[in-house]
C-alpha cells in the first residue's frame, strides 16, 4: 500500500455481485440495492445511493414515473436517450437563468455519449426516458441522497469531451456552492463549488477520466471542492470494451485489479489523499470517481 493510504480501505465490489435483470427492453445491473434485488451489504455509501448500469433497446423506455428528495443523474457512455420531465416549462435553453446546456436548442433535445443529465427531485418530480435513436442506450443512472428534504426542483444537463478525459479526471459535479442553507436566488443560480460542473445537493464530486493503456491518473480525494476532511470514494468501471479493459487502484489489497463492471469501496480516506488508477488492460479505460461524505 502506498504512503498516501495506508490509512485507506479498499474493497472490490465485483460485476458478479451485482443485482442483475434483463426486461428484455431493459438490460440492467445493480451496484446497490435497487427496486427488486436487496443486499444488506450494499444498500449505500456515504450519499451515493444507486448506481445502475442500463442498456435499453431502441423504441423501448421509462414511461412517466415520480420521484422525490433524490439527486438523480445519467452519465451517456453510447447511443441516445431522450428525457422529458414536469420541470421542462421552466428553463429550456442554455444560458436562461443559469441553466447548462449542451449547446442544443433544447435541455431535453437527444442526449449522446459524453452527456450528463441531473435532476434535483426535491418536492417532486415526474419524468420519463427513452431510446428514441436506432442503437442500444448505454448509461449510467446514479442517485445521491441530499443535505435536505423538499428541495425545488431543477434540471440541467451539460457534455463533457472525451478529448478532456484523456487528459485525467474531469469533474462533471460539484457541491452547490451556497451550500445547505441557499437561498431561493442561490438556488435559481445553482452555481457549483468547481466551475464548470453541475450543482448538486450534496457534498459529493462525479468525474470521469479516459485512461489509455499502461498510463495512470491521479484522483485527489475530496476533489478540491469540500472542507469535510473525512471521505469516501467509489470507483466504478463500465462495461464499455468487451471485457479487454482493465484497471489497477494502487493501495487495495490483492493485485488491485479491476475488470469490466467492477467497483471499489475506497473508505477511510482524507480530503487530499492521492487515489492512483492504471490502465493494466489491452485498451483505455473509462473510468468513474464518486467521492462523497
Amino acid at each position: 500500500m502506498t504512503n498516501t493510504l495506508r490509512h485507506a480501505k479498499i474493497t472490490a465490489h465485483r460485476s458478479s455481485a451485482r443485482g442483475h435483470a434483463n426486461h428484455g427492453w431493459l438490460d440492467t445491473y445493480h451496484s446497490f440495492s435497487f427496486a427488486g434485488w436487496y443486499n444488506p451489504r450494499f444498500t449505500h455509501f456515504g450519499s451515493l445511493r444507486v448506481l445502475n448500469e442500463d442498456r435499453v433497446r431502441p423504441g423501448t423506455g421509462f414511461p412517466t414515473h415520480p420521484h422525490r428528495d433524490f439527486e438523480i443523474f445519467s452519465y451517456i457512455l453510447s447511443g441516445e436517450l431522450t428525457h422529458d420531465d414536469s420541470t421542462q416549462n421552466k428553463k429550456k435553453h442554455k444560458g436562461e437563468e443559469g441553466e447548462q446546456g449542451d449547446g442544443d436548442s433544447s435541455l431535453f433535445g437527444p442526449m449522446r455519449r459524453g452527456d450528463l443529465q441531473f435532476t434535483t427531485a426535491g418536492t417532486g418530480v415526474t419524468h420519463s426516458e427513452f431510446n428514441r435513436g436506432k442503437e442500444v442506450v448505454h448509461f449510467l443512472q446514479i442517485w445521491a441522497i441530499p443535505w435536505k428534504k423538499g428541495l425545488p426542483p431543477r434540471y440541467a444537463r451539460s457534455t463533457f469531451s472525451d478529448e478532456e478525459k484523456r487528459k485525467g479526471f474531469v469533474k462533471l459535479l460539484s457541491p452547490l456552492k451556497a451550500g445547505v442553507d441557499a437561498t431561493a436566488a442561490e438556488e435559481k443560480a445553482a452555481e457549483p463549488v468547481v466551475p464548470g460542473t453541475i450543482a448538486i445537493h450534496a457534498d459529493f464530486v462525479m468525474a470521469a477520466g479516459i485512461i489509455p493503456p499502461g498510463e495512470k491518473f491521479e484522483w485527489v480525494v475530496g476533489g478540491k471542492a469540500t472542507q469535510a476532511t473525512k471521505r469516501k470514494v467509489y470507483v466504478h468501471l463500465p462495461m464499455t470494451k468487451g471485457g479487454r479493459a482493465s484497471i489497477r487502484l494502487d493501495g487495495m489489497d490483492g493485485d488491485g485489479v479491476l475488470s469490466e463492471g467492477d467497483g471499489a469501496f475506497v473508505d477511510g480516506v482524507n480530503a487530499g489523499d492521492k487515489l492512483v488508477v492504471e490502465d493494466v488492460g489491452e485498451v483505455e479505460a473509462e473510468v468513474v470517481v464518486l467521492d462523497t461524505a
